[in-house]
């Protein structure tokens, strides 16, 4: 028996939030340019770098997240939600093309060390663009794990990867300054450049994930199992339990076994009541039930309700 969630509007908040995350992309670029022309320090000039992949990152956030909020149609019935995972992909793959850009201006500067000026004032601009990408970050990874959305957490976490290279830049800059040791400007902006490349083939690897149809987290499939026991009454098991993830959506199929005396229409009630059971605490979730009489009990259920 299947019963699909009905449709409903498109949720247009994680779409609003990538629009702010380019504002603050825009923001965070033009500091850390000030930050670079009044210094001259490769490593903030790395840092700029950094921010410009932030905001084609951000702007692929926003088409992703318009695309995914798209509701279902007769060419894509089950919805676009997987359109987020492809910004993912392509944000993880930006991260590690900046990563190379900064890795490349480092070694230039390894070999041509250059004099850095004006270090106060422009290490306090950048250090302003790294509080500024600190502060967004936190808040975009609150509301991409409150909507579900890979597209929001991915661009939270490019956001706190920009903030590590901020910290590692200004630590160095600072360093070399107050040193005299100009080699440690591009020494730590490599450095922190291999940090971002860890994070972006992180990120790669995880979205890429979602693409192949990974099995929700072992959390949500342990709720999955209490909910279909707390509103299962009246049914016998579940088993063949099967889930997976796309976007903002859980899809979720399982079997459900029932006295052979059941009608249907008091299976179908107990379907109903399982159903509005997930939906109240997963939220956006597509559920198939397929029921089966007593003897098709398994011995392997994941879910035991009651015994005949």
């Amino acid at each position: 028996m299947s019963n699909p969630s009905p449709q409903t509007a498109p949720k247009a908040a994680p779409a609003t939030y990538a629009l702010g995350s380019i504002a603050v992309a825009l923001a965070g670029i033009a500091l850390k340019l000030l930050a670079w022309k009044l210094t001259g320090s490769v490593a903030l000039f790395s840092d700029a770098l950094e921010s410009l992949v932030n905001l084609a990152a951000a702007a692929g956030a926003y088409i992703a997240l318009r695309q995914a909020a798209r509701p279902p149609d007769d060419g894509h019935p089950f919805g676009h939600h997987k359109a987020e995972y492809f910004s993912a992909v392509a944000e993880g793959i930006l991260i590690i093309g900046a990563a190379l850009l900064i890795l490349n201006e480092a070694w230039k500067a390894f070999f041509e060390p250059i004099v850095l000026e004006d270090l106060g004032i422009g290490l306090f601009i950048n250090a302003l663009a790294g509080l500024l990408n600190a502060a967004w970050a936190a808040h975009l990874l609150r509301q991409g794990r409150h909507f579900r959305s890979p597209a929001l957490i991915a661009d939270a976490k490019h956001l706190f990867a920009d903030v590590a290279t901020s910290v590692g830049v200004i630590g160095g800059v600072l360093a070399a300054g107050l040193t005299g040791y100009l080699i440690l400007d591009p020494l730590l902006a490599a450095l922190v450049a291999i940090n971002v490349l860890w994070s972006g083939w992180h990120l790669v690897r995880g979205s890429v994930g979602g693409l192949m149809d990974e099995a929700a987290p072992a959390e949500i499939r342990a709720e999955i199992q209490e909910l279909i026991q707390e509103h299962g009454a009246g049914s016998l098991q579940a088993h063949d339990l099967r889930t997976r993830v796309a976007g903002q959506r859980t899809f979720l199929e399982f079997h459900l076994v029932v006295p052979r005396a059941m009608t249907v229409a008091e299976a179908h009630k107990i379907c109903d009541a399982i159903e509005d059971g997930l939906r109240h605490k997963l939220g956006d979730i597509h559920i198939a039930i397929h029921v089966e009489p007593s003897e098709k009990a398994k011995a392997e259920a994941e879910v035991i309700i009651a015994s005949e």
